[in-house]
């Protein structure tokens, strides 16, 4: 006889989960989305990165700097959860644990992260310096020295990868030992004798015992917990770090992030599968920015650049390193837009262009003396593109005040609209300042 087997989902109209994806090279302002469109939510989810990325959140009078933490932790009656996507520094994420604390924000039941997720250790920081901060070239690929690199490839390598559930098992401290030992042989040729002291296996075995003892209450298995929440139809947010066109497999490798930072990530890093995702939304600055070395077709080093870095403040949540500015790229837009399955689209930093004459969106690129609306797969060849740029008369007016769409000035409003066109999804949130009631929605 035949079984029949009834799917989970099959007449449930309730699951619904959403993903914020930044479409750029990260710093789209995604910290202030994610806390507005908590209060929609029952669990905010971050699921992929590690402590290099920085989330600006104001709330009330107060303003928050997050990494590792969801934004949605500032949000009464939302639970926050960590997943194995993500690779955790304890020391950093104990750090901003108590400095929220202090601040007032609770921290405790509501609050999970993924035995799963892979830790960051000493010999992941002294790799990410003597490794990773520069190829051949010279030109750095833009890593923030936090170990996140080492982890994820020690991750994907397996045999010195260790786990937050591991700190919690007798046998971690030879776990440590096997490591340090294949560490120091490793490092030997390239690394000084003061730096490989460092790695000292009773210390380290011994602060990491310490640091998992604090974080043991907050750890669980977080892929039941969201596949029986979907289940159950929790209403979920994601929360991405980063930005789509740092993502390895599809950004401008080599100069990206170590994790899959687009929307193709999201399933991965997360444990909830694909068809439960109802909305992607795409979040994107007005204009352009990025950090470290890499290609920047649109890239404005001159008067016009600093003056969005200055209005903007256009320096990293984490790093306070400068970002690189220029005009907005609907090319590379497009391309994470698709990418990404983005349903609609959040412009960020509106108000930044105000009193501007003029402004450049780069609607296609000339390669090889032929036009293309195509994001190049390799980045030499995006190294020499040319951008083509359509100019469009900017505003003058103060617009941080403005409450509705239909409020903004016209040529702000065309702006938007060929932004919409340029990109084919609708533009359905408007940021004109940082605070929660300097947003425009529909």
């Amino acid at each position: 006889m035949r079984r029949i087997f009834r799917d989970p989902l099959m007449g449930c109209s309730r699951v619904s989960t959403t993903c914020v994806i930044g479409l750029q090279w990260g710093d789209e302002a995604k910290g202030k989305l994610v806390h507005l469109l908590a209060e929609q939510h029952e669990i905010v989810v971050r699921y992929q990165g590690g402590a290099n990325a920085g989330h600006t959140v104001v709330s009330g009078t107060e303003t928050y700097k997050l990494s590792l933490v969801p934004s949605g932790i500032l949000v009464p009656n939302v639970r926050c959860v960590i997943t194995g996507g993500v690779v955790l520094h304890p020391p950093a994420l104990l750090a901003e644990m108590d400095g929220l604390t202090a601040r007032g924000v609770q921290i405790g039941e509501n609050f999970m992260i993924s035995d799963r997720a892979h830790v960051i250790f000493p010999w992941h920081l002294l790799e990410d310096r003597l490794l990773d901060s520069e190829r051949g070239n010279g030109e750095s690929i833009g890593t923030t020295q936090r170990g996140i690199g080492p982890c994820y490839r020690d991750k994907v390598g397996r045999n010195h990868a260790i786990r937050l559930g591991d700190l919690f098992r007798d046998n971690f401290p030879e776990q440590v030992e096997r490591t340090v030992a294949a560490k120091r042989a490793a490092l030997s040729g390239i690394c000084s004798g003061e730096d490989l002291a460092t790695l000292d296996v009773a210390n380290i075995a011994r602060d990491y015992q310490e640091l998992g003892a604090r974080l043991r209450p907050f750890a669980g298995d977080t892929t039941s917990y969201l596949l029986d929440a979907t289940e159950s139809g929790k209403r979920i947010l994601c929360e991405g770090a980063q930005g789509a066109l740092l993502d390895i497999d599809h950004g401008t490798f080599p100069y990206v992030t170590s994790s899959n930072s687009s929307g193709v990530g999201i399933s991965n890093g997360s444990g909830i599968p694909g068809r439960w995702i109802n909305k992607v939304l795409g979040v994107v600055k007005a204009y352009s920015t990025r950090v470290g070395g890499g290609p920047f077709p649109t890239e404005q080093d001159n008067d016009i650049g600093q003056q969005l870095r200055d209005r903007g403040n256009e320096y990293g949540t984490v790093t306070r390193r400068p970002r690189r500015c220029g005009w907005l790229d609907a090319v590379a837009i497009r391309y994470t837009a698709r990418l990404s399955g983005v349903n609609s689209l959040a412009v960020m930093l509106l108000d930044v262009l105000s009193g501007l004459p003029e402004l450049n969106i780069c609607t296609s690129y000339e390669l090889n003396g032929e036009r293309t609306r195509n994001f190049p797969s390799q980045v030499e060849d995006l190294r020499r593109v040319t951008p083509v740029y359509e100019t469009l008369p900017g505003w003058e007016e103060d617009i941080s005040g403005v409450k509705a769409r239909s409020s903004l000035p016209k040529n702000a409003l065309a702006y938007l609209a060929r932004i919409e066109e340029l990109v084919g999804r609708p533009v359905e949130i408007i940021s004109v300042g940082p605070e929660r009631n300097q947003t425009i929605h529909g």
